[in-house]
C-alpha cells in the first residue's frame, strides 16, 4: 500500500501487486485503518505487515485485522496493549523481579512531577505512556527545563496518541544497548 507521497516510489515497481490507500498525509493514507482494512478484504490478502510506525504499536489495529481474517505479523493484541503502555510495561517487569530503569508512574500535576524528578535525580525523561518511536519525550536537567518539556511532551503525545499521559524516567546519558528481534509463529 501507498500514499500518494509515494506514488513513484522505486519499490513499487519492484511490487506484484500495489494499492494506493489515500492522500499524503499519513492521518489520511498510512494510519486509516478502515481503507487498509478495505484493502485486505478486497485483495483476499491472507497476512498484513503493518510497517514500523503507529499500526505495528495498535492494539485495535492487531484486532481488526484479526476479525476480517487476516494474520498481523506483529505481537498479539493483548501484548501490544499491555507493552504499549510503557507503565504497564514496566510494572510487568517488576511483577516478574526483571531489571528496568527508575520511573514514576503517570503523574498528573507540576508539583508532583518536581518532588518526583527529585527523587530520581537529574537528568530524567519525560515520557508519554502510550505510543511509541521517540515521539514526546523530552530530557530535562533541572526543574525549568522539567516544566517547560511538560507541557510540550503532553501536547505532542495528545495529538500523536491521543492522551495527555506522561511520566518520568531517569535519562540514562550515552547508553548502549544490544536489542534482538525475535519472530515465531502459531507452531512456536
Amino acid at each position: 500500500v501507498y500514499s500518494e507521497a509515494d506514488e513513484g516510489a522505486p519499490y513499487l515497481a519492484r511490487a506484484t501487486e500495489s494499492h494506493q490507500i489515500g492522500p499524503s498525509q499519513p492521518r489520511e493514507s498510512y494510519l486509516n485503518q478502515d481503507r487498509i482494512i478495505e484493502v485486505l478484504k478486497d485483495t483476499g490478502c491472507d497476512a498484513v505487515h503493518p510497517g514500523y510506525g503507529f499500526l505495528s504499536e495498535n492494539p485495535d489495529f492487531a484486532e481488526r485485522v484479526k476479525s476480517v481474517g487476516v494474520t498481523f505479523i506483529g505481537p498479539s493484541p493483548k501484548w501490544l496493549q499491555t507493552m504499549g503502555h510503557k507503565t504497564q510495561a514496566i510494572n510487568l517487569l517488576k511483577q516478574h523481579g526483571m531489571p528496568h530503569i527508575q520511573s514514576t508512574e503517570i503523574l498528573h500535576s507540576e508539583e508532583e512531577f518536581v518532588r518526583e524528578a527529585g527523587k530520581l535525580g537529574f537528568p530524567v525523561l519525560i515520557k508519554p505512556a502510550e505510543g511509541g518511536g521517540g515521539i514526546g519525550m523530552l530530557a530535562a536537567d533541572d526543574d525549568k527545563s522539567l516544566l517547560k518539556g511538560l507541557a510540550r511532551a503532553q501536547s505532542m503525545a495528545e495529538r500523536s496518541f491521543g492522551s495527555t499521559d506522561v511520566y518520568l524516567e531517569k535519562l540514562m546519558v550515552r547508553p548502549r544497548h544490544v536489542e534482538v528481534q525475535i519472530l515465531a509463529d502459531q507452531y512456536g
